[in-house]
Order: C-alpha cells, then structure tokens, then sequence
C-alpha cells in the first residue's frame, strides 16, 4: 500500500473546504435574513455571492487537478454553522442577536482562512502556480470580510447590544 502523500492530504482538504464552501453558501441567506442591523444584513448579502465565486474557484481548482469537484463531509463547519442556528433561535428579535450573529460568521471567517491559507501553502510547496492564485485570491476575500465583520462589530453592533443592556 503506498504511503499518504501532501498530494494526498492536500486533495482531501480542499474537498473538505469545497464541502464547507457549498454549505455556507447556503447558511448565509439566513444569516442575513436573521439579522437586524441592515449594514449586517448586507454583509452577509455581499459575501454570499462573493462564496458563490470562491465555488467556481475552487471548481476550477479542481479541474487543474483533474479531479471531479466534490465535497468531504466537514464536520468542523457542520459544528461552527449548528452555533450559528442556535444564535439565531436563541437571541432572536433580541438585542444581542447581531453581535452573536457576528461572531458567528468569524467563527466562519477563521476556519475559511485556516484552511485556505494551508491550502496556497502547500500548493506553493507542490508548484502549483495556477492553483495558488486561485486560492490566493479567495484567502484576501476571506481575510476582508472578517475585517469588515470586525468593523461592523466595534461600530454598529456590539454597541447596540451593549445599549440595550
């Protein structure tokens, strides 16, 4: 039996992101339906399309590959977004929701980069160029909406939250 290889773990783990990927797509809607503050909503609005493109990237990640796109059961994301559902039916209609809500989502944000930074590393490692560009370019949209999640924590509604306290 030969041995696992970082080809082999890479593979697995981008089938693992790519099972996240599609998973999320499909929480943030939701999300942005849940939350109260418009500048929250949007920004789950915004960076539902955006997951929808970091898809076709990963699609085509795959096709550089040759490999079938297909997911991986992620069981991390299945926990983070479950946290998510139950912020949502907990704090519903309450003051604190969106800056659980919030928290949510970066809870998100950081796995995305975790994983997405590992994966351009070890494509980097594997001279894969192509590839590397691809998730490059998903990892900076990753690493700005979790900035601007953290701006709209500090300015609009962990205060809220704080206020109505």
């Amino acid at each position: 039996m030969a041995g696992k290889t970082l080809e082999n773990l890479f593979l697995d783990t981008l089938k693992d992101i790519y099972y996240a990927e599609r998973k999320i797509v499909k929480a943030l809607p939701k999300m942005a339906r849940g939350a109260q503050s418009p500048e929250l909503k949007a920004a789950f609005e915004q960076h539902r399309d955006e997951t929808e493109g970091q898809i076709e990237r990963l699609q085509q990640v795959f096709e550089l590959l040759g490999k079938r796109a297909q997911g991986k059961t992620c069981a991390a994301i299945e926990g983070i977004l479950e946290e998510g559902e139950e912020i949502l039916e907990e704090f519903k209609g309450q003051p604190a929701l969106d800056a659980g809500l919030a928290a949510a989502a970066q809870a998100v944000e950081h796995y995305e980069i975790s994983r997405y930074g590992t994966l351009r590393r070890w494509a980097q490692v594997l001279g894969m160029d192509e590839v590397v560009k691809l998730l490059d370019a998903t990892l900076q949209e990753e690493s700005k909406t979790d900035e601007t999640l953290t701006k709209l924590a500090d300015q609009v509604v962990n205060e809220k939250a704080l206020q109505a306290a």
